[in-house]
């Protein structure tokens, strides 16, 4: 089946595969590098205080659809050439991530993620199948950006965060996970 330039396998791995969203941004020039879509996942547990999508943290909010109906979204756009999933945590919600992150990276987006945790938790504070399918995510994304938000560290200096304690990591030149 050829649908948005999707193979059979492919299709079929995101029409099968449930995600809760809180949203969408098309063609934004604040959630990564370039023109892009940002995919807000709904749910976090960190609830950090000033959160800018706050709306994103009730885990029974949001919208229920299959990674495929995001990808539509995501394909949609024709100035887009890359996809930020932000949330919420995406990291609540891996396997859609990784569907999603795996698909976009094969047609050629460039995938930025963005997580509340902290290098050093992101791959131990979770069980080993959790890690690995993390691990999984961290080889299709090219940019990850780490750190709760921490409102006494708002800035506006650094690009793409919301507090100067958030880190950026291109992959390809700093992988702390490798």
């Amino acid at each position: 089946m050829q649908t948005l330039d999707l193979s059979e396998e492919e299709y079929s791995l995101l029409k099968n595969t449930p995600v809760c969203l809180a949203g969408y941004q098309h063609e934004s020039v604040v959630d990564g590098p370039g023109v892009r879509t940002a995919v807000f996942f709904q749910g976090c547990d960190f609830h950090c205080p000033g959160c800018h999508n706050a709306g994103t943290h009730d885990k029974s909010g949001g919208t229920a659809v299959t990674a495929f109906d995001v990808y539509a979204e995501i394909y949609g756009s024709k100035l887009a050439k890359g996809v930020t999933f932000s949330g919420g945590e995406p990291f609540l919600q891996e396997e859609a991530l990784l569907a999603l992150a795996k698909v976009c990276k094969a047609k050629g987006r460039h995938i930025t993620v963005y997580t509340g945790h902290e290098v050093s938790e992101l791959l131990t504070i979770c069980t080993a199948e959790r890690a690995e399918l993390r691990r999984k995510i961290l080889a299709c994304a090219d940019l990850v950006i780490t750190g709760r938000f921490v409102q006494e560290l708002k800035t506006a200096e650094k690009p793409f965060v919301g507090s100067s304690n958030q880190e950026l990591y291109e992959l390809a030149v700093n992988n702390p996970w490798k």
